[in-house]
């Protein structure tokens, strides 16, 4: 059995676990997300304590591996409906700069043209300042999707370390042609 998937998931205040089926739905005051989970593994909400307990069959790998797959799922799902996620980018360069506008991020960074990414209607994504992205989301997976994109638009290049980043990540910065001699 999956030691991950041996846990109950508690469902916090504020947030409604349902199951219809095959079907988990989880609402709370930042979102409603729905997930189908495998049917290797069973979902069941017990009510006097408040938990959502996964199980599932402990003879195959495969059916092991759902197991824990699903419970943190569903723990994933529970934290986003109440607290939320949230990735800060920062772009850095000079003249390199983020905007909104209306449901667009405009992007300009060192490239010709202006970058421009859709954003998608479940997700907020505000810019503080010129240099720095905000996403905030209840659904983890869409959150982290969005915001790798938008890195991917302009990765930070080794050499002066330019480009769209994590807040925190550390870029390894390369000696030039120069460090050789």
């Amino acid at each position: 059995m999956s030691r991950i998937g041996k846990k109950p998931v508690p469902i916090a205040a504020g947030a409604k676990v349902s199951i219809d089926g095959r079907q988990i739905k989880v609402e709370g005051p930042q979102g409603t997300l729905c997930y189908e989970h495998r049917p290797e593994v069973s979902v069941a909400v017990d009510e006097s304590t408040n938990q959502v307990v996964v199980s599932g069959d402990v003879e195959d790998r495969e059916s092991r591996q759902y197991h824990g797959l699903t419970r943190a799922l569903v723990a994933n799902m529970v934290t986003g409906v109440t607290q939320g996620y949230e990735k800060k980018l920062e772009v850095i360069g000079v003249g390199y700069l983020a905007a909104i506008q209306g449901e667009t991020l405009q992007l300009r960074v060192g490239y010709a043209n202006e970058l421009q990414k859709k954003i998608p209607a479940d997700l907020k994504v505000t810019c503080p300042d010129q240099t720095h992205i905000v996403v905030k989301g209840c659904d983890k997976q869409r959150v982290g999707q969005f915001a790798a994109e938008v890195r991917a638009l302009r990765k930070p290049e080794p050499y002066k370390g330019k480009g769209v980043r994590y807040q925190g990540e550390q870029v390894k910065i390369k000696p030039g042609k120069s460090a050789t001699k």
